[in-house]
């Protein structure tokens, strides 16, 4: 028999991957103490001496979340041969993640915008930081593919990341207002419609 009052142990990691999905889908003020231990399988006092409070636990759930569908998407963007094909491809997948069966709908990073009421002002930086993370990406890839002579030096990086990262934040918005994939994919195609006229460059 266990002592009395020993704490129960339970797998830190899956706890986490729990409570990523709940915030994922309430956001920090959203997702109740009661709801996050309900579903990280622990009591109040083991969440506080494993993570230390509400927010550290906001936080370390986003960081799971860009470790995996964030990082993907970067990866994704590194690994294609053109700008282009790169931001097209981050488009499209968006599209496919944020429709998913069996995750809550769209982007934890981007709803982090409605999400984050009272979270402190080093957590908004930190999600501010996550939002402008895969922006800087994307500018990163269009600067090589200038330097590389496949676009032209005229082109303007920061306002074109801009623009498709304003657009795959849409997507994330349409996706929880419930949006299937064919209807994202559809507008990822309109956007990449824009490309000659922001870029300078054939289609």
């Amino acid at each position: 028999m266990a002592e009395r009052g020993r704490p129960r142990a339970f797998d830190r990691a899956q706890a986490l991957q729990k409570a990523m999905l709940l915030f994922w889908e309430k956001g920090f003020q959203g997702a109740s103490m009661s709801e996050l231990t309900a579903a990280m399988g622990i009591n109040a006092p083991s969440l506080y001496a494993c993570f230390g409070s509400k927010e550290a636990l906001y936080r370390e759930a986003l960081a799971l979340y860009e470790a995996g569908d964030g990082a993907e998407l970067a990866a994704a963007i590194a690994a294609a041969p053109t700008a282009r094909e790169a931001i097209e491809i981050y488009l499209m997948r968006s599209a496919a993640l944020f429709s998913r069966p069996d995750k809550p709908a769209g982007c934890m990073v981007v709803l982090s915008v409605i999400h984050a009421t009272g979270t402190s002002d080093e957590a908004g930086r930190a999600l501010r930081d996550a939002r402008g993370e895969m922006q800087g990406v994307m500018e990163a890839r269009l600067r090589s593919d200038i330097a590389r002579g496949e676009l032209p030096p005229r082109c303007d990086p920061p306002a074109i990341a801009a623009f498709y990262a304003t657009v795959q934040q849409g997507m994330s918005i349409r996706a929880r207002d419930g949006a299937n994939r064919t209807e994202l994919e559809a507008v990822a195609r309109g956007a990449m419609a824009a490309w000659a006229g922001l870029t300078g460059a054939q289609a």
